[in-house]
């Protein structure tokens, strides 16, 4: 046995020092340095025998390396497919953190209940009793799920031989800890450590693996910020748990697009994929009501429809109150002032709510134009023709400028019913004979004009 080793790290951003010292120099925390034991013993190989190295053994020209596509793994999930590109990598490791009791752990069961793989499930948090009740809730029986409850690495890998599962999913990385560290479960240099040994059991096996990982108070991922550099996709499952809605989005993807979202509905029997989230983003009103309208905006390659809620009423207390849900209070504050000076609507005495329906956050420009609609609805008390849609974002001088991919926003609204969407006249639209009439428009006098007579 080597040496015991120690240092110490940083227990809220992972930085490491030869000593202790009271404030961190990286995250400027107080009292977060702990000493932990850092080696323990020699390392060995995840596996017992002489694993195969799947790496070139010498350089390569460029044009020489094999650039054929990986064929992806279906996890029969459409939603996740979307978020990481068209499936799982093989030998690729994937990080999924979200909120506690936000439904990260069904998610993963459920699809490893799906899974036409064989697939362990290591939990190290619940019993196999546990995940069983639960299981039986989300669906009748699966043949290829095997459930583990285990949390040191070396029992894990030794059933991975036994079982020789296709897909491994972890569950949580905090939870685990290695023999050849000696510092607690969830401490910096475990989950370092930990992870380090997955991804040569990943890279070297060829197995994709699967990680849940805890968040901080903050939002952030628990652990070093290497463990989110080490793997391959990280994502993250957001939501309220006051809503049934939950939203999957890709934060880092080495194998596609970080712009895709995957949406879910919660259900007592699990989590239900949401197909076409535009219905479930719009509210369904039997009458017209003012301070509503609908915008056109782009997840990733996803058209979506939401709806736009505003209110605007007198201030009482002086200072006028400007409040938004899901969406950017400075840009409200920005399209306010244009309203007040370009389009001469006298709102700097009127307190403004803001909402985005559906809990969600929306950072697309192209739903400045339904902002405006709303805010105006709202103010003159005339409601917005549930026909009209809106898509374009507005200007410092009140002009209406033109967003990208409008033929997308002008299909899904289409799709949707919609009678007529506002775009800006300078769009270049490549659609011919749509099925829904477009209404041109430079200047936000034009929209109100159009809206209100």
């Amino acid at each position: 046995m080597s040496k015991v080793k120690t240092t110490f790290f940083c227990q809220n951003c992972g930085a490491q020092y030869a000593k202790w010292q009271g404030q961190c120099n990286s995250c400027k925390e107080w009292n977060t340095i702990a000493e932990e034991i850092i080696q323990k013993q020699e390392k060995v190989a995840w596996k017992t025998e002489s694993a195969p190295v799947n790496r070139a053994s010498k350089p390569l020209r460029v044009n020489e390396i094999d650039s054929t596509q990986e064929v992806r793994m279906n996890t029969t999930d459409a939603e996740l497919n979307r978020v990481l590109g068209g499936g799982l990598v093989p030998g690729s490791l994937t990080l999924l953190g979200g909120e506690p009791g936000i439904g990260k752990s069904t998610l993963l069961l459920q699809i490893s209940l799906k899974l036409p793989y064989k697939t362990l499930y290591v939990s190290g948090e619940e019993s196999q009793k546990q995940i069983k009740m639960r299981a039986e809730r989300i669906t009748d029986s699966s043949d290829n799920c095997y459930i583990l409850t285990e949390t040191k690495t070396q029992n894990i890998f030794k059933q991975i031989e036994a079982i020789n599962p296709e897909i491994v999913i972890i569950d949580s990385i905090q939870t685990l800890h290695t023999d050849y560290i000696e510092s607690t479960a969830g401490s910096i240099s475990q989950i370092r450590e930990t992870t380090a040994e997955l991804i040569k059991f990943a890279k070297e096996s060829n197995i994709p693996v699967i990680l849940i990982g805890h968040i901080t108070k903050d939002g952030n991922i628990a652990g070093p910020k290497i463990l989110e550099h080490m793997v391959d996709t990280v994502l993250q499952f957001e939501g309220d748990r006051n809503h049934v809605y939950r939203i999957l989005r890709s934060l880092k993807n080495r194998f596609g697009s970080t712009a895709e979202i995957g949406i879910y509905e919660m259900l007592g029997s699990g989590l239900r994929e949401v197909s076409n989230p535009s219905e479930i983003l719009i509210s369904h009103k039997d009458e017209e009501l003012s301070g509503t309208a609908i915008a056109t905006t782009l997840e990733g390659m996803r058209p979506l429809m939401i709806e736009i809620q505003s209110l605007v009423s007198t201030a009482v207390y002086g200072t006028p109150q400007r409040s938004t849900t899901g969406y950017n209070a400075k840009r409200l504050n920005m399209i306010l002032a244009v309203l007040e000076k370009r389009a001469g609507f006298r709102l700097g005495a009127k307190d403004v709510f803001l909402n985005v329906t559906g809990g969600i956050s929306v950072d697309d420009p192209a739903i400045d134009l339904a902002v405006v609609a709303a805010i105006l609805s709202s103010n003159e008390d005339i409601p917005v023709n549930k026909g009209f849609c809106f898509a374009g974002e507005v200007g410092l001088s009140g002009e209406i400028r033109p967003v990208n991919r409008v033929d997308q926003r002008i299909q899904e609204a289409e799709k949707l019913g919609f009678s007529t969407i506002f775009v800006s006249k300078y769009n270049k639209i490549a659609l011919k004979n749509a099925g829904i009439k477009i209404e041109l428009v430079t200047k936000i006098e034009d929209v109100a004009s159009i809206l209100f007579g």
